[in-house]
C-alpha cells in the first residue's frame, strides 16, 4: 500500500514538475526573433488584441504566438491593449514583451521640423513618423475654421510652427500636433519678442512671413537683419518688396536658378512684384534665428541689394535705384558668363 502511495505522490510531482517547467516555459523563455538590432512594434489607435496578433505574426515576431496568447490571457493584456511605438529585442520572453506593451511605456519619437516651403512638405514629413497621416494634416492645414481656432488662417496657419526636434509618441493625432504646436509657438513669442514685433510695426505673423522671405534670400546668418532692414525701409516707404523668392514661390518651380521678366508676371499673392505689402503667407517656415534677425533688424538707409558677382552668397546693397541697377548689371554678367538661364 504504501508503496503504491508512493508511486502516485512520485507521478503526481513528476506531472506538477512538467506543468510547470511548461508553464515557465511559456512565461520565461524567450518568444521574440529578430535579426534587427532595433526593431519597432507600431500599435495602431484603436487597435485591440486581434489586431496586434496579426501584425505580430505578419512580421513573423514570435516564435510561439499560443503561448504569447495564453499569457496575455493571464495577464489580463488582452484588455488592455495600447497604442504606441515600441521597441522589442531579440530574445525577449513573453512577460518582458507583455509587460512592455501593458505599460504603455513607448519609445520617443524625434520629429525634425526644419526648412520646410510648402504645406505638402510639412505633411509628409508628420506622416512618415507619427501615426497621422498626411492627408489629415493637410485637411486641418487648409480648413479656415480649424486655423481661427488659433487666430491664423489657412494661408498663414503654417506660421504657428516654429523650427525644432521635437518628442512625440508615434500615435499623435494631427490634432494633438497642432495643440503641441500652438504651446511651442506661445512659448518662442514671448513679452520680449512680442515687444519687439510691434517696435518693428508689424504683428507676429508678419515678423515670420518676412522671416520667411530673408529666410530664401541668404543662409548667411551675419546678413538676415541687413536684409530684414532693407524690407522694412521699403514697406514702410510704401514701395514694393519686389522679392524675388516670393516669385519663386508663386511659379512653384523650387529649382528656379535665375528669376526672368517671364516669371515677375507671374500672376499670384505671393508676387510681391505684383502685389504691394506682404504675401498672404510664409513662403517657407523660417528658422527661429531667422525671425530674431527680423526682430533685430539692422536700421540703415538701403533699400536695394542685390547678389554679389562673386558667387559669394553676400549682397551688394544700395540706397539708390542708380546704385542698384549697376550691382544688378555686375551680377547679370557674371550669370551670363557662367550660361546659368
Amino acid at each position: 500500500m504504501l508503496k503504491i502511495i508512493l508511486s502516485i505522490v512520485s507521478l503526481l510531482i513528476i506531472i506538477g514538475g512538467i506543468t510547470g517547467y511548461s508553464y515557465y516555459k511559456k512565461i520565461y523563455f524567450p518568444n521574440v526573433k529578430t535579426s534587427k538590432s532595433k526593431t519597432y512594434l507600431y500599435i495602431p489607435t484603436g487597435a485591440n488584441f486581434n489586431d496586434l496578433l496579426q501584425i505580430l505574426s505578419k512580421d513573423s515576431l514570435l516564435l510561439d504566438v499560443s503561448s504569447f496568447e495564453w499569457l496575455a490571457e493571464q495577464k489580463n493584456y488582452i484588455n488592455h491593449v495600447k497604442p504606441g511605438k515600441y521597441r522589442i529585442s531579440n530574445n525577449m520572453n513573453n512577460n518582458e514583451l507583455i509587460n512592455l506593451l501593458r505599460s504603455g511605456n513607448q519609445e520617443p519619437v524625434y520629429l525634425i521640423i526644419l526648412g520646410f516651403r510648402t504645406k505638402e512638405e510639412l505633411a509628409k514629413r508628420i506622416g512618415n513618423n507619427l501615426e497621422a497621416d498626411s492627408i489629415s494634416i493637410i485637411n486641418l492645414l487648409n480648413s479656415e475654421s480649424f486655423a481661427n481656432k488659433y487666430g491664423f488662417n489657412n494661408n498663414n496657419i503654417l506660421t504657428i510652427i516654429i523650427p525644432n526636434t521635437y518628442e512625440f509618441f508615434w500615435n499623435t493625432s494631427a490634432e494633438d500636433f497642432f495643440s503641441r504646436m500652438a504651446k511651442e509657438y506661445k512659448n518662442f513669442w514671448n513679452n520680449h519678442r512680442q515687444q519687439r514685433a510691434s517696435e518693428a510695426g508689424m504683428t507676429q505673423t508678419e515678423v515670420s512671413i518676412l522671416a520667411s522671405i530673408v529666410q530664401q534670400e541668404t543662409n548667411k546668418t551675419d546678413e538676415m537683419p541687413v536684409i530684414a532692414g532693407v524690407y522694412i525701409n521699403r514697406l514702410h516707404k510704401g514701395m514694393r518688396l519686389q522679392a524675388d523668392p516670393t516669385v519663386v514661390f508663386a511659379v512653384g518651380d523650387f529649382t528656379l536658378q535665375r528669376v526672368l521678366k517671364i516669371h515677375l508676371e507671374t500672376k499670384s499673392p505671393y508676387n510681391t512684384y505684383l502685389h504691394d505689402g506682404l504675401p498672404p503667407g510664409p513662403i517657407c517656415i523660417p528658422w527661429q534665428k531667422t525671425i530674431d534677425a527680423v526682430l533685430n533688424y539692422s536700421k540703415h538707409k538701403y533699400l536695394y541689394f542685390c547678389a554679389k558677382e562673386d558667387f559669394s552668397e553676400y549682397h551688394n546693397f544700395a540706397k539708390t535705384s542708380m546704385e542698384h541697377k549697376r550691382n544688378a548689371e555686375y551680377y547679370r554678367q557674371e550669370l551670363n558668363k557662367r550660361k546659368i538661364k
